[in-house]
């Protein structure tokens, strides 16, 4: 336990730094290109296309099934170097190859994903696309070599590099700024202009990639090219991955139509950027708190179902939940009351925070479901079965795409909402069946026990809310300071949240959580100079 202790911290400072300096970059962009422009939601299109192809690497065939085999490899004879060389050798093969097919094919990309542009805004998202596709190969190799070393317990750089992405994006973009301004009208675009913006976001993605390739030492393995791809077991990772491609396939399709259905909303409404901006709050708590403690958890409840200690999993799937749950319910409260504040960080105007804020909440819906899902569904892939969470995957797929058909129906300034509701509730529906199916599997989860907890921590969470409601009402609401600027929205919702915390750490104690204890240790160890 002190091992995934030590990790989480190391993983969780990461991520606060990186998700800091993440939220600065997405600050420069929006001044750089506004957030409900045509030129704003063009490159947003654009640099979402290679972002959907690193989310079918990443949480696709990386983390249900790379990490898992790294771990049993590590008992070979070699120590795995065969396996992971090959690996290695065809993962570099595949990604160069999709690269280049995605840049060729950039035109149709765009038209696909933003059918609802007028010409002159798909124009200039294309023009992006040519430069951001290529960002595949790295997104990629980026997360290769990450995943790598979270199964050989090396955290700490997979979730540091993104830092250096973040450093050099915010100074091309500032650059950007100083030589040729804000808020650019589509028409108005030059080459050199779209070669500095987009060339910029590639750029950092390089820089991120070959930062994390300069700690490859750590892992132990000296891996070679090696294009002899039978042998060590590829056939069962390509039975693997068939399921969790068709996995992933299905969330690309019906992101697409969730895409496609912004790329109608008009200019001056919540579109591709402000959905974007309010899925990064969004991924904030869930960046910081779920990955950094699952992550640990994953490769230790690997380890314990490899070895078929099923009552071990059962321990470490409710130990992973409660001790998320602590964190995470209230991360979801004080950024509800919040929402405005935190809104107007990615906003350039009162209105266009409020309406962003909406958005937000309709994320924020399902955030403590998606915290349950991932240690549910990750528990799947440590028993190697990528088949049944296709289907419950499958089934939320559907259900985004009808309600985000459903969302088109509504009048343009609400279209950016809906689909935040509709995929908030299509994974409520998701993690209640996925949880369903591994109790089967298992024999029980004990689900009662941390059902119980993640009440608990609802009751405190209410009051919590409120407090921090109060406080933004308060400061003003709508009309006061914390909606006034961008870096006032950010103190603000800092402030609010800090209001909350207190709270909810009181009415926990007065609830005599045993949760709390181990919880505030933890948080303890993350502060500087804690241990």
């Amino acid at each position: 336990m002190t091992g995934i202790g030590r990790a989480s911290v190391l993983i969780g400072a990461g991520t606060i730094v990186s998700r800091l300096s993440g939220f600065l970059r997405a600050v420069v962009l929006v001044s750089a290109v506004g957030a409900t422009t045509g030129a704003g939601n063009a490159f947003a299109i654009a640099n979402q296309l290679p972002n959907n192809i690193y989310a079918i690497i990443s949480t696709g065939l990386l983390t249900a099934v790379i990490v898992p085999q790294i771990v049993k490899a590590a008992s070979h004879e070699d120590g795995g170097r065969a396996f992971v060389s090959k690996l290695f050798t065809l993962g570099t093969v595949v990604l160069l190859a999709v690269a280049t097919l995605a840049t060729i094919c950039a035109p149709w990309l765009v038209q696909l994903y933003a059918p609802g542009f007028p010409p002159a805004q798909q124009a200039l998202a294309t023009a992006f696309a040519y430069w951001c596709l290529p960002q595949i190969l790295f997104y990629g190799l980026y997360a290769l070599v990450g995943e790598a070393l979270n199964a050989r317990r090396v955290y700490g750089p997979f979730t540091w590099a993104p830092i250096v992405n973040n450093v050099v994006s915010i100074a091309g973009f500032l650059l950007f700024i100083m030589l040729f301004g804000s808020d650019v009208a589509v028409d108005a675009w030059t080459p050199e202009m779209i070669a500095l913006l987009a060339g910029t976001a590639t750029l950092a993605i390089v820089v991120q990639a070959v930062i994390l390739l300069m700690f490859w030492r750590r892992t132990g393995l000296h891996v070679r090219p090696d294009f002899r791809w039978r042998g060590v077991g590829l056939d069962q990772l390509g039975r693997l991955a068939g399921w969790t491609f068709l996995m992933v396939v299905a969330g690309q399709l019906a992101g697409l139509v969730q895409s496609r259905v912004l790329s109608e909303a008009a200019q001056d409404y919540p579109g591709v950027l402000v959905s974007q901006n309010a899925w990064l709050l969004f991924m904030l708590p869930y960046s910081i708190i779920v990955l950094s403690i699952g992550t640990p958890y994953f490769t230790q409840l690997s380890e314990h179902a490899a070895g078929g200690r099923d009552d071990d999993v059962r321990g470490d799937v409710g130990r992973s939940i409660r001790t998320l749950g602590v964190f995470i319910v209230i991360a979801t409260a004080a950024l509800a009351a919040a929402a405005v504040p935190a809104s107007r960080i990615f906003t350039d105007s009162r209105d266009e925070a409020v309406a962003a804020a909406a958005v937000l909440l309709c994320f924020l819906v399902s955030l403590i479901p998606l915290a349950v899902l991932f240690v549910i569904q990750r528990t799947f892939y440590a028993y190697n079965d990528t088949r049944t969470p296709f289907f419950f995957t499958l089934l939320q797929c559907s259900l985004v795409v009808l309600t985000a058909l459903i969302a088109s129906t509504l009048p343009v300034e609400y279209i950016a909402a809906g689909i935040a509701l509709g995929q908030s509730f299509a994974s409520i529906v998701q993690v209640i069946l996925a949880t369903w199916l591994l109790q089967r599997r298992l024999g029980g989860l004990r689900v009662g026990s941390w059902m119980l907890s993640l009440g608990r921590f609802a009751l405190a969470a209410v009051p919590a809310a409120a407090a921090g409601w109060l406080t933004f009402l308060l400061l003003g609401g709508v009309d006061g300071w914390t909606v006034s600027d961008k870096l006032l929205g950010a103190l603000g919702a800092a402030l609010i949240g800090v209001v909350s915390l207190a709270v909810y750490a009181g009415f926990l104690a007065l609830l005599r959580a045993p949760e709390l204890g181990p919880a505030m240790r933890l948080a303890r160890r993350v502060l500087p100079g804690g241990r």
